[in-house]
């Protein structure tokens, strides 16, 4: 992956709008401030550039529909081939690397195993999702909306899932070699340890990260039986954030789930599941000491950003950080990769 380097002049106007938005999102800015440049980004990508820079000149752009005072600022000075003092600001500010450590490995990432659109619970379509991670300079990367029972995230249900690998095809073709994007799916381990979707959609995907989303209270013996049961389905390949704390954030924290770490990482060692480091600030799950368990047990590793906007997929640098320093090598993280050997090792469950 490639670290952002900032814009210069000139740059249109949907690039202006798209890297404000990729700023703010990276730097866990309000939804709605990012929400005003994604929705004028939508207004003015079919505008010809001709249009852009009369209306600038005339003081008219506030006339289209989500275009506001700021938005209006930063497309006339595009428009006009200045770099917006906005952008300018933004990236003087929010442009330096994410942590300090890490950077090794995240030279070496090639892939996520764990994003979300606005087919579930995103804030953006699966296609700016996947610009951004060409971007970003990865190779592939995999689209795990959520699963039906997490209705609050509006999963999907079979039928909208196959859809969305119809356009997950057509997002192929049109890339050709230049980048993979990946089948898959963020399925809810239910309180059995069975998956939440049907057995036939599951076999068309490529990846299928399981996690747990509810009763995350449940004792330590039935939560230990559920989630060994799910890391050893031949379907699942990732234990998603397997404890489910929280330790910032705008929800507050929550304590980790209660469990038997060696028995679900030897499960996961059993079965070829790979254990999540999830790079969500808010998440940092699972916290360092079961990172060392699973590392001394001898697991494969996924690095993974859980983004849910673009500039979330920059994440991953903080996942980075926490496994360089607690002695993870590149060669156990499956998120560095190529493609074709993480859909072999993905196969071999099937």
């Amino acid at each position: 992956m490639f670290l952002v380097q900032p814009l210069t002049a000139p740059v249109t106007p949907v690039e202006a709008l798209r890297r404000i938005a990729f700023l703010l999102e990276r730097s866990r800015a309000g939804t709605y401030r990012v929400e005003a440049f994604r929705k004028a980004v939508k207004t003015i990508a079919p505008l010809s550039d001709d249009e852009l820079r009369q209306r600038a000149e005339s003081k008219s752009l506030k006339d289209l529909p989500g275009v506001g005072d700021s938005t209006a600022a930063v497309i006339a000075q595009a428009a006009m081939g200045e770099l917006p003092a906005y952008l300018k600001s933004l990236q003087e500010k929010e442009s330096a690397p994410l942590t300090r450590g890490g950077e090794g490995l995240y030279a070496a990432l090639r892939g996520d195993l764990h994003m979300h659109s606005d087919w579930s619970d995103g804030g953006s379509p699966i296609e700016e999702m996947v610009l951004t991670a060409v971007e970003l300079g990865q190779e592939w990367t995999t689209l795990t909306d959520h699963s039906p029972r997490l209705t609050v995230a509006n999963g999907l249900s079979a039928e909208r899932l196959k859809k969305q690998l119809t356009i997950v095809d057509g997002i192929n073709k049109s890339l050709g070699d230049r980048f993979r994007l990946l089948k898959g799916i963020e399925v809810d381990i239910l309180d059995e340890g069975d998956l939440d979707q049907t057995e036939e959609m599951l076999g068309r995907l490529d990846i299928v990260t399981a996690s747990v989303h509810s009763k995350l209270r449940m004792n330590e013996a039935p939560m230990t039986r559920r989630m060994v049961k799910a890391v050893l389905n031949p379907r699942v390949n990732v234990l998603g954030h397997c404890t489910g704390r929280m330790v910032m954030g705008s929800r507050g924290t929550r304590p980790q789930s209660d469990f038997d770490a060696k028995a679900v990482f030897e499960a996961c060692l059993e079965g070829n599941t790979a254990v999540e480091i999830n790079s969500r600030p808010e998440r940092q799950d699972p916290p360092d000491d079961l990172i060392e368990v699973a590392r001394d047990i001898g697991c494969t590793f996924t690095i993974d950003s859980d983004a849910h906007a673009p500039g979330q997929l920059d994440f991953k640098a903080l996942g980075c950080e926490r496994a360089e320093r607690l002695g993870i090598p590149a060669e156990r993280i499956v998120t560095t990769w190529p493609v074709e050997r993480v859909l072999e090792w993905a196969s071999v469950r099937s």
